[in-house]
């Protein structure tokens, strides 16, 4: 992939964030980040050290106190509340600890959420829906429900939901921290085929380091900036 074709697809300048009250927390003191279509990146720290704060800013769940956060080159800043959450449902992937599935749904109608909400064709959306499944190995478990999976499935299942919008970006949050070891080898090797298949990036908040040394970048948040940690990167 050349470098051309890599061009920042979510960036922040300056970030900052202070949460208020009667004694104010910073949390980020400045952060500079630009994260290239395609790129794995890994981001470690000490629980509080602020590394959510830093994936719901990227991601335009939250306001920082200072600075500018981009999405395929435009800040969120300058978007109305309608455009930023356009631009979510188009450009951005999340995944988090926990999958989060809606236990009244459908595998398949939980993956295809994201195109019900930008109102596809519902025949479309779980098309769409029942390709993402089969990318992470669910094609057989399209009409099971959350509480019918087990907890790699349903991890898996949220990975798909998170992809089939084919986003520039995904956002993990401690994805695999549920998971036995093995289970979480699964989900993250899907993870590394999707993003070699589809370009998308990710950005993955994790305390394991064997699975942050596979990111082609090892950041550490720390006193509220990031770092590099080539130390634990592979070769």
């Amino acid at each position: 992939m050349n470098e051309a074709a890599r061009e920042a697809v979510v960036a922040c300048h300056g970030l900052k964030k202070t949460y208020q009250g009667p004694q104010p927390v910073p949390v980020l003191m400045g952060v500079d980040l630009e994260i290239r279509r395609g790129e794995r990146v890994a981001i470690m720290g000490r629980s509080g050290s602020g590394k959510s704060t830093l994936l719901h800013l990227l991601g335009g769940l939250d306001t920082p106190t200072a600075g500018q956060v981009f999405i395929e080159g435009r800040a969120f800043s300058e978007m109305t509340e309608g455009e930023r959450a356009r631009t979510r449902n188009a450009s951005i992937g999340f995944i988090y600890q926990f999958h989060h599935l809606l236990a009244e749904f459908t595998a398949a109608e939980n993956v295809a959420m994201p195109l019900f909400i930008r109102r596809m064709d519902r025949a479309q959306a779980l098309e769409k829906a029942k390709r993402a499944l089969e990318e992470v190995g669910l094609g057989a478990r399209l009409e099971h429900q959350p509480g019918e999976l087990s907890g790699g499935e349903r991890q898996r299942c949220a990975f798909a939901r998170a992809m089939v919008t084919e986003p520039a970006c995904v956002l993990a949050d401690e994805p695999t921290g549920n998971l036995d070891s093995h289970t979480a080898e699964d989900v993250f090797e899907a993870m590394l085929r999707m993003s070699a298949s589809h370009g998308t990036a990710f950005v993955i908040v994790t305390h394991d380091a064997s699975l942050a040394g596979r990111a082609e970048r090892l950041l550490e948040l720390s006193e509220g900036l990031l770092r590099p940690q080539a130390s634990l990167l592979r070769g």
